[in-house]
C-alpha cells in the first residue's frame, strides 16, 4: 500500500498524527541532514502500522516535506 506522508523534522515530540482531511503528518527529531530524518520517519510509520521496518520504503520525496512511502 503507497502512503503519503507529511514529514516534519527537528519536533520537539515525535509522533504520528492523522489531520481531518486523512492526510499523515510524522514528526521526527531528527534534523533533515543526510537521509536521518527520513530514516526516522519510515521507523516511526513501521511502528505506527506494526511492520517491520524493512517493510516501510521511500519512493518520493527525499528531498521534499512531502512524501511517497510503500508499505510491504
Amino acid at each position: 500500500m503507497k502512503i503519503a506522508v507529511i514529514a516534519h523534522p527537528n519536533s520537539k515530540q515525535p509522533r504520528v498524527e492523522k489531520d481531518l482531511l486523512g492526510n499523515i503528518h510524522v514528526y521526527v527529531n531528527a534534523p533533515p541532514l543526510e537521509g536521518k530524518a527520513n530514516r526516522e520517519v519510515a521507523e516511526s510509520l513501521a511502528d505506527y502500522f506494526k511492520v517491520k521496518k524493512s517493510q516501510v520504503e521511500l519512493i518520493s520525496g527525499a528531498k521534499s516535506k512531502n512524501k511517497l512511502f510503500e508499505i510491504r
